[in-house]
């Protein structure tokens, strides 16, 4: 068990682990997949599906700088469920700013 609270993951969020990735994104656009997995809790091969899934989906855009990646948030883009429907990434993000 790991004796710092701050990184115990509880059992249940109120964000999915796509809105965790953004928000990692949103910090620092030039983690990498595997600092980003460490991050938000899940594994390495969990990021590069959510990110495809954002990518695919027009919420993310990933520019290659030599080896590695640099994440955009495409801050526009409208929320998919029709109960955020009015609300932009942009919107997601301003709420979550420390």
């Amino acid at each position: 068990m790991l004796s710092d609270p701050q990184l115990v993951v509880p059992g249940w969020t109120f964000l999915t682990n796509h809105a965790h990735v953004l928000v990692a994104i949103s910090r620092d656009p030039d983690l990498r997949q595997r600092d980003i997995a460490h991050v938000v809790g899940i594994t390495p091969g969990a990021v590069v599906r959510i990110l495809h899934d954002l990518e695919e989906n027009g919420y993310v855009t990933t520019e290659r700088v030599g080896r590695r990646n640099r994440y955009q948030l495409n801050t526009d883009v409208h929320l998919r469920h029709p109960l955020e429907a009015d609300h932009t990434v942009g919107d997601l993000i301003a709420s979550l700013a420390d």
